[in-house]
Order: C-alpha cells, then structure tokens, then sequence
C-alpha cells in the first residue's frame, strides 16, 4: 500500500502518548489530568499518597492540581484516622459530595476546604491483597460526583491505579535488589538494617523540612527516602580486613575505606543499566547518594573534594543523616552518644564538614527523632 494513502489511517492523536514515555509520575499525572478536564471540567485535582507499614503513615506523594498544592508535604496517621481506615477495610471507593461533612477539624479536611474543593472521591490502590496508598479526585464544586459520572471514575481511578503501581515497581524491585546485597554485607560489616531504616526516616525528615527552600517536590522526598540506605552499598567491595577491623585504620587502610563510594557508584550503574533505568527521573537521587554522601561542606571530603553546593542536596541529606545515626547507635569501639551530643556535634561542624539547613532541620524535628529511634531500636544481638 502507497504510503501516503497508509497516511490516511493515521488522523487520529493519542491524547495521552504522554504516559508511554519515560516521565516522572506527576508529569504522567497532568496528563490524565488535562484529558479529564477536557470532559470533566470540574476536576481540579488529582493525588496520590503512599501508605509506609513500618511507620503507618499515609504520606503526599505525586499531584496535579490547579493553584497551589493543598497538602504538600503531608502524612498522617493511618491508625488515627478511621475514615481512611473504613476506605481500606471496605476496599471500595469513597465519594464525599460536600466536604463540609468530613466532620472533626483535621489538618487533612481543612486544608482541602481551604483549598477550595467541595467534593472529593477516594480510591484505595491495593496490589495483588496489599494496601499501597490512595487515589484522590478532587472537585472545586459540592455535588459534582453523580452517578453517570462516578462510572467514570471507578474506571479510570483503577487505570491509574495501575499506572501508580507499575510507576513504583521497577524502583522497588531495585530497592529490594539493593537492599538483599547490602543485608548480606551486614553479615560482614556492625551495620544492622535498623541502622538503615533510622537513616531512611531521619533522610525524610530532613528533605520535608528544607524542600521548600530548595525545589524538592513530594516525589524527591519519597525517593531520597527510598534511597539513602543504600549509601554504603559499596563497602560490599572493600576487602574483610580493613571493614572487619577492630581498631583505627591506618592512612593506607583509610584510603582504600575511602573508595567504598566509588565503588558503590560503580554498583549503582550497573544495577540501573540492568533494571533499564539508566535515564530514569530518580537514578540520579541513588548515583549522587552512593558516590556524594562523604563530601563535606567545605570541601576537604571524598571522593572529589567537592563543596558546598557542588554536592548534591540529597547527598547532604544522607550525609548528615548516616552520621547522626553512626553517633547515636552503640558500636564494638564506642558508646552510643545521647541525641543532645550528636546534635551538638552537627551545630559544631555545620558549615565545615555538614550543610547547615540539614542539621537545623534534624534538629527542630526531636521529637520524630525520637520516635524513630524507638521505632527502629536495636535488639539484643544489634
């Protein structure tokens, strides 16, 4: 067939190629957005928001909405919330046509009334039995949820359910991936997954606090949380005798120590070339803490002297993180220092070795400091 008389079978454009291309979630997230609008004009936002198990929060993940975002940066409870609750328990779609009726004045209920919406349908997201977040659709108007439209959303809320579900897959499958080699290196080094579980959440803390100062979004914060354990994953490469060692490394020993971050970005690359996320929107966040994580502010850190804003900001993140955990969990060579010595130990070295907004920010969160250390406590055999 000629193919300019093939052309003819080709008018028709896909409204929403944007979603077969490698794009982060929330730009996916417009997409849909602008098609609904389209039919649905009073659609003014739609949302995600993960469920973490470990902590039972419900925390914002990706958005698109018109005007500002409502609940950025938001978690709560899920134990402390029994209409979430009920949402899951019924594993079936909530549609509140006048949020007026929400009822109790929480941070949840009166931030969307002061952000103007009137309605609001919910959706849980569950894989394979398994609660991973929810879905929201909001409506400026009251009442704008009806029946004929309501079939609408149960099908394309379950759509980009799907699309939610494959968008976090492959960064999980990674995660576990990293994470199954970094638990056999534990077999090998004093580091103990609660160790990292306590990075993991004091890395969160800090990006919340300082994101609006620097551009991070909901989804940065999730994946500097996701990917700040995996800082060390290069010590897999570093030889027994110098990990393993009891004592102070000497200056050869402290050298070849050092390479665990070039080692670890070269795990890193190769892992994402196998996963095919070589030029994913996060590969970047999990390179720069495993190569970054060690520089220091003013540039006398390593690998590659780099300071201030030369390194990465989730680099700093994690830095600030690791260290601060290292200073408060009991080691074979040292006491654990009280939360008050390890803080005062950050203030001291801001500027020099740590970035400042990430140590005022652990600092003003004590009390979730807290929290997580007896959430993530060390057992008797560490």
């Amino acid at each position: 067939m000629d193919q300019r008389a093939g052309g003819r079978f080709f008018f028709h454009d896909d409204a929403l190629s944007r979603l077969n291309e490698d794009a982060p979630l929330s730009d996916k997230l417009s997409a849909v957005h602008g098609f609904v609008r389209r039919h649905m004009p009073f659609v003014a936002r739609i949302a995600v928001a993960l469920y973490d198990p470990a902590t039972d929060t419900v925390k914002t993940y990706a958005h698109s909405s018109d005007g500002e975002n409502p609940l950025p940066f938001y978690e709560a409870r899920l134990g402390t919330s029994n209409s979430l609750r009920e949402i899951i328990d019924r594993g079936q779609p909530r549609v509140v046509n006048d949020t007026d009726l929400y009822g109790g004045e929480t941070p949840h209920a009166s931030r969307i009334r002061a952000g103007g919406f009137g309605s609001s349908y919910t959706l849980p997201i569950f894989r394979n039995g398994e609660f991973i977040g929810f879905l929201f659709f909001n409506a400026a108007e009251k009442d704008a949820f009806d029946p004929a439209s309501l079939h609408f959303f149960d099908l394309l809320g379950h759509l980009l359910a799907l699309l939610v579900i494959d968008g976090l897959a492959t960064p999980k499958a990674l995660l576990a991936t990293v994470r199954t080699a970094t638990g056999l290196a534990q077999h090998r080094d004093f580091e103990t997954g609660a160790h990292l579980d306590r990075m993991a959440h004091y890395a969160r803390i800090i990006a919340r606090e300082i994101a609006p100062k620097y551009g991070l979004t909901d989804v940065d914060v999730e994946h500097i949380f996701l990917f700040a354990p995996l800082h060390d994953i290069g010590k897999i490469a570093i030889p027994d005798e110098i990990l393993l060692k009891k004592g102070k490394l000497d200056a050869g020993e402290f050298e070849v120590m050092k390479t665990h971050t070039l080692k670890g970005h070269e795990i890193v690359e190769q892992m994402l070339a196998n996963f095919s996320l070589d030029d994913s929107s996060h590969s970047s966040v999990l390179r720069n803490i495993a190569l970054y994580h060690h520089e220091a502010m003013d540039g006398m850190g390593y690998p590659y002297g780099r300071k201030g804003e030369e390194i990465p900001i989730e680099a700093r993140i994690a830095g600030v993180a690791d260290v601060f955990d290292a200073l408060t969990s009991k080691r074979p060579y040292k006491r654990a220092w009280s939360v008050d010595e390890a803080y005062q130990f950050l203030i001291e070295n801001a500027d020099t070795r740590f970035d400042r907004d990430c140590v005022a920010a652990l600092v003003k969160h004590r009390a979730d400091v807290e929290r997580i250390q007896s959430k993530f406590a060390e057992d008797d055999v560490g």
